[in-house]
Parts: C-alpha cells; structure tokens; sequence
C-alpha cells in the first residue's frame, strides 16, 4: 500500500482508539476514559467478546473492574447464545438435507470456528441460510412446521422481489432465534457468483455431527467485503472477520479472478486498507497489490463517517444526514454497469404503483409506460399535502 495514504481517524473517541488497539492486541495508554461509552461502543460494534479475551490476558491495572465484569458477562452470555444457534443450524440443515433442498450457510456459528476457533469469540443474533431461489416455498412449509413465523411480506410487483431483495426473515415463535433465507448473497441490481458456483466450491464445517456447508475461502472473503461494504463498515464485528480471514491461505489468483469477474475488487480492496490500518492486518505481497487504488482508498476513507460516529444503520427511521450519506456511499460502491442498471431499474414497475393505480393483473405490464406519470402524481400529492399541513 501507498505509505503515504492514511486514513484520518481525526473523529475517533478516545474510548474508540482504545477499542481499537485492544482489537489488535496493542497495550495502549489509557487516561480518562469514558467507561460507560467504551461499554456502549463495545456492545454497537458487538466485539466485547473479543475485548474480554484480550483484557482476560492482560493485567490493565487502570481498566475498572466492573467494565471488567461487563465484558465477562457480555462474553459469557454471547457463548451460551452461540451454542443455542449452533444447535439451531445443525438442525435446520438436516431439515433441508433430508428433503432435499441444497443449504450453504453464511455466517453464524461456523463463521466463528473458521475465522476465530471459538465460537465464543464471535457475536451472532441470527442465522443466515443461502438457498437456490426455486425451493424457497418449499423450505418455508418446512419451516412453518418448525414454528418459525416470516417477520413480514414484502409488496411486490411483477416478481420484482426476486432482484430487488435478497432474503426473507423468519422468527420462532417459542426460541426467539431468527433466520433469514436468502436467494442472493446481496440485493440486485449486481453481479454475483449463482448458488450452483458457491456449492461447487463449498466446504464442511466440522463443528457439528451432522454435514453443515459453508462458502468457500474465497467466496466468503467476497461476501464478507461486499456485507460489510453495503453497511459502511459501521460494526467493527465485521472488520475483524476481514482480519481473521484475511491471516489465513488464499488462492490468490481464483480470488482476484472472482473479484474481477464480479466486479467487486474495490470492495475486497476497501475491506483489506480498513483492516490493514486499524487492526494492524498482516497483508501478503498478493493481498496488498490490490489496495494501491485511488477510488479503494477514497471508500475506505469514506467509511470513517459510519465507524467514527457509531452509526446504526438498523434502527430506522436514520437521521437524515446519515440517511443521505448512505444513500451516496451506496452508489459509489457500485461499479459504472450495475449504476447504469440501478438508474434503470427505477423505470421498472414498483409495488407503490399499484397502490396508485390499481390495475388488474393481466394489465400490470401497462406499468411501465405509466410509471413515470404514476411516481410525478405522488410527488404531486405529497407536496399538496405537505403544503395543506403547512
């Protein structure tokens, strides 16, 4: 990398720079330290497992020992959450084996045992399931009868879910636990390795007795840069698992020919200068060769607005300069060719159209002429309506 690019962590809080060097296992100069924010910071970038591990072989003698029994608390709890998911998984992927019904999990416990060894080391709220889109009704009838309840459906036009979304969450109504099945590894328009690919190049976890798979080295690096990317990076969870995956052997020419093909080597590149500069990440020769470009080093920059601010990208409505920020970041994450579909795709017919104009469904082609004129009536009454109240 450029020696002389670094990013600015100007807005860092003195409790986040000393988050940050813990991470890295980097004894730091601690002086007054806002300990309840420090807690607050560790449970927003869900890394107090990773905190408690560190400070539990260390002797801080100026670290408070209630801030001490918070983490031990939060790390104790999170290994008993992850023994309940684990359990969870390697039963929801015997349910699909047995009928059937091919299922490549993402992320959860055995993210935690590949990158971490541990699963206590890693935070999980949730179970992610990659599925080939043509079986979802199918494992939704299997999940009903395994009590799990869809959190809500998505409105829908001209099967415009199908691109426009990429998951769909499910709750148990006894466990708590959710899932969410997904048919994409991110939302379209964009391009991205089909199911039949990621199973080809699957492996085994052996964390559980029954067979759970899980993507491929170079297919999770993929996912976990363009995940974390599309959320601005704003959990640093998420930046550790660049840096634990990133300590481990690559197939560097099949990873930078994936990247390539899928037009996602700025966002490997992005993952790779964040983790690089704030969690000290040992890069090989290979890795670093693809974070010398200027637009890497611009997004990596720009993602300091989510992490210097401990922005919460899940519990809308955002402040609107957060809503606004995101919006842009978004966009410059994506490559010219998935812009131009983006920019194209508001032309397609959206489920706000029907509820304008409703239309029968052998009709709902005449949509896509009348949208343009449909989206300016909205606007119109919005405005008139805003205006009334003024």
């Amino acid at each position: 990398m450029d020696n002389d690019f670094r990013l600015d962590e100007g807005p860092f809080s003195k409790e986040l720079s000393l988050l940050l060097s813990f991470m890295r296992n980097d004894p730091a100069e601690i002086t007054e330290i806002d300990w309840d924010k420090f807690l607050e910071l560790a449970r927003h970038h869900r890394v107090y497992s990773i905190l408690y591990n560190y400070l539990r072989k260390v002797d801080h003698v100026r670290i408070p020992p209630q801030v001490r029994q918070t983490l031990k608390k939060e790390y104790q709890s999170n290994t008993f959450d992850m023994l309940r998911l684990s359990a969870q998984m390697e039963e929801l992927c015997k349910l699909f084996s047995d009928t059937d019904i091919r299922a490549i999990v993402l992320k959860g416990p055995v993210l935690a045992a590949d990158l971490y060894g541990d699963l206590s080391l890693r935070t999980s709220r949730d179970l992610d399931i990659l599925i080939p889109i043509q079986d979802l009704d199918q494992a939704e009838e299997l999940l009903k009868g395994q009590g799990y309840v869809k959190e809500e459906e998505y409105k829908t036009i001209l099967n415009d879910w199908k691109w426009r979304h990429h998951h769909v969450t499910y709750i148990h109504k006894n466990t708590g636990v959710t899932l969410e099945i997904h048919w994409r590894l991110g939302p379209g328009p964009g391009k991205e390795p089909g199911f039949d690919e990621l199973w080809d190049r699957k492996r085994i976890s052996t964390l559980t007795s029954n067979p759970v798979y899980y993507l491929g080295r170079e297919d999770l690096f993929l996912f976990l840069a363009s995940h974390g990317a599309r959320h601005g990076w704003s959990r640093l969870r998420w930046l550790a698992d660049i840096d634990r995956i990133a300590r481990q052997h690559f197939d560097f020419p099949r990873l930078h020919q994936l990247l390539k093909k899928n037009r996602q080597l700025h966002l490997g590149a992005q993952a790779l200068i964040l983790s690089q500069q704030l969690l000290h990440t040992p890069l090989t020769v290979d890795l670093e060769s693809i974070t010398v470009s200027k637009r890497a080093k611009r997004l990596a920059s720009d993602a300091i607005f989510y992490i210097g601010q401990m922005v919460n990208l899940h519990t809308p409505p955002l402040p609107e300069h957060v809503s606004k920020y995101h919006k842009r970041h978004l966009f410059s994450l994506m490559p010219t060719p998935h812009k131009i579909l983006f920019v194209v795709s508001f032309l397609y017919p959206y489920p706000e159209d029907a509820e304008t104009l409703p239309l029968p469904k052998p009709l709902q082609l005449l949509y896509f002429p009348l949208r343009p004129v449909l989206w300016v009536w909205r606007k119109t009454l919005k405005r008139n309506l805003s205006q009334g109240e003024a």
